[in-house]
């Protein structure tokens, strides 16, 4: 009984390198700590980014893999020996002729591998997106700056520049210089025509006419901004336009771009898709998950699963890149409704 006294009589025993009544320290935490902690705390925002991350490193593996020659998008597979298609240029066998060797069949009609054309058709579909994306975001937060800053002429041109961009029929434009855009790409730039001719025209013309929502949020942004005490501590230091645009302003509007970027960018995986549908895009047989989708129209009632796959694989991505955006909109911004 001595022996266990004395024990609890010592762990209470304050500690002797301490001051009594002196508070426990606190670590601090910046601001992107808390964010990050809000942010894994949103359990369908972490759900989300796993399969954007999956996604990504699927997309940057698919090219390796065919150089490889683990994926084959391109072999036919419907003559000779290796015939995979019966009577009616249909898959042999259930479910689209799923086997082994093919884990998600083969595409009516040519008896290409469907697993190797739709996940090289991610990375297809993903880099317009990415790059059209990023080309919009970057234009629009410059312009944006340079509008919400400046009190003077430039902002009524940019103003009129969105407004003028915004009231041409993107889609429309898209088709009516698709010939002209791909005779300039080709003839006066180092791009040989065919897929890569048809992928730059589509990042360009979606990136041009996508940066008016980023330039006018970004300005937005930047009127309360310039009103701030730093801001105008840089004009009475001297500091140039463009120091203070992208010195002090921008790295205010990080945030503000990376959730603009992760929820515009699933509107851009969908517009590749529609315009590969229109045949504007990359055309085949070089895949993407726009082209595969129109082609498995055809196919959609005899071979409901080569439709399926591709059309599931456009919304998961879309709608994972959509959930990222608004966990992070909710991480980065602590006074929104949660």
């Amino acid at each position: 009984m001595t022996v266990q006294a004395s024990s609890i009589e010592s762990e209470n025993l304050p500690d002797p390198g301490k001051t009594q009544g002196e508070p426990e320290e606190v670590a601090g935490r910046s601001p992107t700590q808390l964010a990050i902690g809000r942010f894994r705390k949103d359990r369908l925002s972490m759900v989300s980014f796993v399969v954007v991350v999956l996604v990504l490193v699927a997309a940057i593996a698919a090219p390796i893999l065919v150089h490889l020659g683990v994926l084959d998008p391109y072999t036919y597979h419907n003559s000779g020996k290796g015939n995979l298609l019966d009577e009616n240029t249909l898959p042999k066998g259930g479910f689209g002729g799923i086997s082994w060797s093919h884990p998600l069949g083969v595409e009516p009609g040519t008896g290409r591998d469907a697993l190797s054309r739709f996940w090289y058709g991610i990375t297809f579909s993903l880099v317009i997106g990415l790059l059209a994306c990023l080309i919009a975001v970057v234009l629009g937060a410059i312009l944006g700056i340079i509008a919400g800053f400046s009190r003077s002429w430039a902002d009524t041109i940019i103003g009129r520049a969105i407004d003028l961009t915004l009231s041409f029929p993107q889609t429309l434009m898209l088709l009516a210089l698709s010939s002209t855009g791909l005779l300039l790409i080709t003839d006066y730039t180092p791009i040989p025509s065919g897929p890569m001719a048809q992928a730059t025209y589509a990042i360009l013309v979606l990136g041009i006419f996508g940066w008016p929502a980023t330039a006018r949020v970004v300005r937005g942004q930047v009127l309360s901004i310039r009103e701030r005490e730093f801001i105008d501590a840089a004009v009475l230091l001297g500091a140039s336009r463009w120091r203070i645009y992208f010195k002090e302003i921008l790295p205010n509007l990080w945030a503000p771009l990376l959730v603009l970027f992760t929820l515009t960018m699933p509107a851009y995986v969908s517009a590749e898709a529609a315009l590969s549908y229109l045949g504007v895009s990359i055309k085949p047989p070089t895949p993407t998950l726009g082209n595969v989708l129109r082609d498995s129209l055809q196919y959609a009632q005899v071979d409901f699963i080569y439709f399926l796959i591709p059309a599931l694989l456009i919304a998961v991505i879309v709608v994972s890149f959509n959930l990222l955006g608004d966990g992070l909109r909710d991480a980065l911004d602590p006074k929104s409704n949660r």
